[in-house]
């Protein structure tokens, strides 16, 4: 990362601060403070060696007043110490939940496109690592300026003590900026490398823990140790550049300059000492000045490494804000409501990459009421279709229509909730099943709630838990069986009384005496609602309004059950190989 990009990286994270800038200007003031006072302290032991410490009379009196003042300071120095770093912590921390807020939020705001391509454990890692990064990046700005006004402050001071000496001390100052020259120019490498690992590592942790079931299924055990293993040293050998890096270049440097300058300091005093006495309290204040020119410089260079991990997190959650893959957009003012459920394709054409069409001139028309099923093999398009009626993809060319109107002119609230979606995969949230069906919507009631499930009939199973519809749901639901799983999500999607229903191979994960038992509730479903249903089971679509056959994106058959039996065509050979041999043409 060129000193021009970290430059810009940074002016685009100060705004972040905006909302709390009064925390960090009074932080400022209190480090500007304790900066004077830094000064001021060996400027009164100074004085006090100087004018009192060389004479044997000194009276108890001038002692304990020198102690006392010395410790007042010292009192100051750490009040205004400590409200400088709570102050400006604290506004570090409230900025950082506030970028944690703004990356969440956006990451619900991106389209599905983004998701396809990015794994869950990079994003994952963006939202924790690369936010906990910003902490101690801003730290590092309170760092810059307190060691900035340390410096200063030890600079006039140690003029105004001696100006000769003070310049000669400055002659290891080129080598100094040449050093944080170099670790700048060569670290953001290194600190890029180091992310990119960490974020493979919280992939590969992410993969293995939701695929643990597949793994020791197939005994995969030793070859996702492996990878893991190779993936967690690549982790340690950048950190371990960062560490060889840091251990030579930071506080083993400043040391050897502070060394350095205190040589030079003393052996000019010394030799001034051969024309003019040199008191004892000037060398102590000149050294003290010296240590505290060099201490911010340390600190500095400390957080010289915190510095390039934070620029290197900065960009990586700059690139999630700055990323224009949103949901499709929808027409936000419209009034426009579902009242029919008509749903009319024209003309669709589709592609996920741009290049390759999925959906090549889809037509056809469901009236409100009726069910039309998606059949086709894997990667004919079905799951496409539905894709574009729920807007989770924009399409390249054509119309989909609701009730006469562009899908495009609803608000996506009105689409959100009048189209219901059932997953083949069913996904439960932590919680309880009635917080699962209710889905955080206030408007559905504990009564809602066991209407749908006894439409659905989950009632059965729902009303035999220990708690009833309050029984607890852990991660994904892995307590209950599949089924059960499916039928919690129908009640879900009944709950909320849709003017269109989708199906998405619902009934895929459920055993045949479970699917018997929801057919005639799916039949309910249907009947006063728009259905649009992708089934395998051919056997679950007989009773279908209209089936469509597509195959590379073309919709190459369409009619009943019974009409498309007649055909002998693609229909005819998909219901023979599912063993329904029951037709006779």
């Amino acid at each position: 990362m060129t000193t021009k990009e970290q430059f810009k990286t940074i002016k685009r994270m100060l705004p972040f601060t905006k909302p709390f800038w009064k925390q960090f200007v009074v932080a400022i003031i209190f480090a500007g403070i304790v900066s004077v006072i830094n000064i001021l302290l060996p400027r009164l032991i100074q004085y006090y060696m100087d004018h009192y410490l060389v004479h044997n009379s000194t009276p108890l009196s001038v002692m304990f007043g020198f102690a006392g003042l010395y410790f007042l300071g010292a009192i100051f120095q750490a009040i205004f110490q400590f409200a400088q770093t709570f102050l400006y912590a604290m506004g570090a921390e409230r900025t950082l939940e506030r970028v944690r807020i703004l990356l969440f939020r956006k990451l619900h705001k991106l389209g599905m496109s983004y998701f396809d391509a990015t794994p869950a454990g990079s994003i994952v890692s963006r939202v924790t690592n690369d936010t906990m990064s910003l902490q101690d990046f801003w730290t590092l700005f309170m760092t810059l300026i307190v060691g900035v006004f340390g410096i200063a402050s030890a600079l006039v001071a140690m003029f105004t003590t001696d100006a000769k000496i003070t310049w000669a001390t400055l002659v290891l100052l080129p080598f100094l900026v040449f050093i944080i020259w170099f670790y700048q120019k060569y670290s953001s490498t290194v600190y890029r490398r180091m992310r990119e690992n960490l974020s493979q590592l919280n992939t590969k942790i992410s993969e293995s823990l939701v695929g643990i079931g597949v793994i020791q299924q197939f005994r995969q055990e030793k070859r996702i140790e492996s990878e893991f293993e190779k993936t967690n040293n690549d982790y340690l050998f950048a950190r371990m550049s960062m560490i060889r890096m840091n251990s030579l270049l930071l506080n083993p440097i400043i040391n050897l300059m502070y060394a350095l300058g205190v040589v030079i300091a003393l052996g000019l005093f010394g030799i001034n000492a051969f024309k003019n006495p040199v008191a004892a309290g000037v060398i102590y204040a000149f050294v003290s000045y010296i240590n505290s020119f060099y201490n911010p410089m340390s600190s500095m260079m400390d957080y010289l490494s915190t510095f390039q991990d934070g620029l290197v997190a900065s960009t990586r959650i700059l690139r999630i804000l700055d990323n224009k893959s949103y949901q499709p957009k929808q027409n936000a003012k419209s009034h426009l409501k579902i009242t029919e459920g008509k749903i009319e394709f024209k003309h669709v054409t589709f592609s996920y990459d741009g290049k390759n069409d999925v959906l090549k001139d889809l037509n056809f028309t469901v009236n409100p009421g009726e069910t039309v099923a998606l059949v086709g093999s894997t990667g004919s398009g079905k799951s496409s279709t539905i894709n574009l009626l729920m807007r989770f993809y924009e399409f390249q060319s054509g119309q989909i229509l609701v009730d006469g109107h562009d899908i495009r002119e609803f608000p996506a609230a009105e689409l959100r909730q009048k189209i219901g979606l059932v997953l083949q995969e069913p996904f439960l949230f932590y919680g309880d099943i009635a917080s699962n069906i209710r889905m955080y919507n206030d408007e559905i009631t504990d009564d809602d709630i066991r209407r749908a499930a006894q439409f659905v009939q989950a009632d059965k199973f729902i009303e035999d838990l220990p708690q009833g519809y309050h029984n607890k749901v852990i991660e994904r639901g892995a307590e209950y069986s599949g089924g059960q799983r499916q039928l919690i999500s129908f009640a879900r999607t009944i709950a909320g009384d849709p003017k269109i229903l989708i199906l998405d191979e619902a009934t895929a994960h459920i055993d045949t005496e479970t699917e018997d038992m929801i057919q005639g509730s799916l039949k309910k479903m249907s009947q006063s609602r728009t259905s649009l249903v992708i089934a395998h089971r051919l056997s679950t679509i007989q009773d279908a309004n209209q089936i469509l056959v597509l195959k590379h994106g073309r919709i190459i058959e369409r009619g009943t059950h019974d009409e498309l039996l007649k055909k002998h065509g693609l229909y005819y050979d998909m219901y023979e190989l599912q063993g329904n041999t029951d037709f006779n043409a």
